[in-house]
């Protein structure tokens, strides 16, 4: 079997994802909900040659690339996140995407690139919002001193499969940066002595979490947080965790998982995740047309620490 040649280079690595592709597919249908994405991938994988950016892979509704540098990835990402706003690849039906980018060593390998940065680079796009960009430190440190001034740290924050907590920044790519002003303006900040905290409940089971309890798995199995007493839950269907201040689930199920939101909203996910807002409720293996008995409430609010 022939050796696949490896080479440690220092790159930029970049995600950006569709945000809220799984709702566009159930809503619109499959045919038109993937022509939405394969041009909103196009609009977004258009700018990498005027940056020297390289297309590593797409993985569904996701780009992964690489750049030489820091400013360069910067500066894509930046107008990836103009081109998609103002070129409105899904017609009349808004698109929104959330990128994440990291800087060091890579270990490359034919046309891909693995190793901790790529790691870092996709976690925090994950945890990113919709139009929002993130950076690490290391990315700004290699930033060039006039570019740094678009990078505003929003905080020191946990990512998932790391012991050490990470310092992310936010890149301001709008003309008004109204997002980084949101940051910076206390009016906004989070009030002291409270913490980020979502309470799930079932029957009489309760299980809080916040930063300092940072997942909780959903199931039939005795060890789950929270044991589901219905036939159509796997024995552990689901992980909830806490990234960032904000809450996800990630459905590990066949059968998927079903969160309902107070404001009526209803998605089904199967092999993937979406963020817990406000309150609503949660179903495991079955839709909540069926009135089963399995329901899971949530609510994810401020409580003190």
């Amino acid at each position: 079997m022939p050796t696949i040649p490896q080479q440690i280079e220092e790159l930029a690595i970049l995600f950006a994802d569709i945000s809220g592709s799984t709702t566009l597919y159930e809503t619109l249908g499959n045919v038109v909900a993937r022509q939405m994405v394969v041009r909103c991938l196009g609009v977004m994988t258009a700018k990498l040659a005027t940056h020297r950016g390289t297309l590593i892979k797409t993985i569904g509704d996701e780009i992964m690339c690489s750049f030489p540098d820091a400013e360069a990835a910067l500066r894509a990402a930046c107008d990836m996140q103009d081109a998609v706003e103002n070129g409105s690849p899904g017609g009349d039906t808004p698109m929104y995407v959330r990128i994440g980018f990291n800087y060091g060593e890579v270990l490359r390998e034919a046309n891909d690139v693995h190793g901790d940065v790529v790691n870092v680079a996709a976690r925090i796009t994950e945890v990113a919002r919709a139009r929002q960009i993130l950076a690490t430190q290391a990315a700004v440190d290699a930033l060039p001193p006039d570019l740094r001034h678009k990078a505003r740290h929003i905080r020191r924050a946990s990512i998932k499969g790391r012991q050490a907590q990470l310092d992310l920044f936010q890149i301001g790519w709008r003309a008004d940066d109204s997002d980084l002003v949101r940051v910076g303006n206390p009016a906004h900040r989070k009030p002291e002595g409270l913490q980020e905290q979502l309470v799930l409940r079932y029957l009489d089971q309760e299980f809080k979490l916040s930063d300092r309890s940072m997942s909780a798995s959903l199931g039939r199995g005795e060890t789950c947080a929270i044991v589901v007493r219905d036939e159509f839950a796997a024995e552990r269907h689901a992980i909830v965790e806490y990234q960032l201040g904000k809450f996800f689930i990630s459905d590990r199920s066949s059968a998927g998982t079903y969160v309902q939101f107070s404001g009526g909203d209803t998605v089904h996910i199967v092999g993937e995740e979406t963020m817990l807002r406000g309150s609503g409720a949660i179903l495991l293996g079955r839709p909540f047309s069926e009135d089963p008995a399995g329901i899971i409430e949530f609510s994810a609010h401020l409580a003190p620490i």
